[in-house]
């Protein structure tokens, strides 16, 4: 599936209208200039320096959603003059397998963007978005991942219905701190944040860190 997820303004929240879609070449400039927040290349891992790292990265992307494994999609704003949206950040369905019960979920918020709660309307339109795609399909749990001293990804979580689940024991270099769990469930007719704990072992917290891990979710 790759049209768009429009999120508009719930009329409980202030906030930008926000738009969800693939990332496409034309967002690498803006891509590499939010790259350069020190937090976020501090939480998220993206080291991107000029416009081919960043049209890289836009091609690993494309990769995730020809191989049907790793979805992720710009955040933008939905008004815009002419064909420019301003990006707001970035939320990503990783490790999405059929008949996989669990897939994990990352997001990152530009520094322009932060404090106006474009994280937690984005993450949540992801999630409804995973569970009504690939629910058919076994997807009964997402789980959110961040490091202990994130608390700004926490709020996130929170924001969401992700409820947190247990401490993750630290793994060096990776994660050099212990990290939280936290995890959003779906019953088949909506999300929520109760924890049944799914078979088998959670995401494995001493895996490299992926581009979008330990999320820079600031509300």
């Amino acid at each position: 599936m790759t049209a768009p997820v429009p999120l508009p303004v719930d009329a409980t929240t202030t906030g930008p209208a926000l738009l969800l879609r693939p990332w496409l070449p034309a967002d690498a400039p803006a891509l590499v200039e939010a790259c350069q927040d020190p937090a976020l290349r501090r939480w998220a891992s993206l080291p991107l320096s000029d416009e081919a790292d960043g049209l890289r990265w836009v091609e690993s992307q494309r990769q995730g959603w020809t191989s049907g494994d790793r979805f992720s999609f710009a955040v933008l704003e939905a008004q815009h003059l002419g064909t420019h949206r301003q990006l707001l950040g970035h939320v990503a369905l990783k490790a999405v397998a059929r008949g996989k019960p669990s897939a994990e979920v990352g997001y990152w918020t530009a520094a322009h963007a932060r404090g106006r709660g474009v994280a937690p309307r984005a993450l949540q339109a992801l999630a409804d978005w995973a569970f009504h795609t690939f629910g058919a399909h076994g997807l009964r749990r997402l789980e959110l991942l961040h490091q202990l001293d994130n608390q700004a990804s926490c709020r996130v979580a929170e924001k969401t219905r992700f409820s947190f689940d247990r401490v993750l024991p630290a793994a060096p270099p990776a994660f050099p701190l212990d990290g939280h769990l936290h995890v959003l469930c779906w019953d088949g007719a909506r999300a929520r944040g109760v924890l049944p704990r799914a078979s088998g072992r959670p995401a494995d917290p001493g895996r490299p860190a992926h581009d979008d891990a330990g999320a820079v979710g600031m509300a």
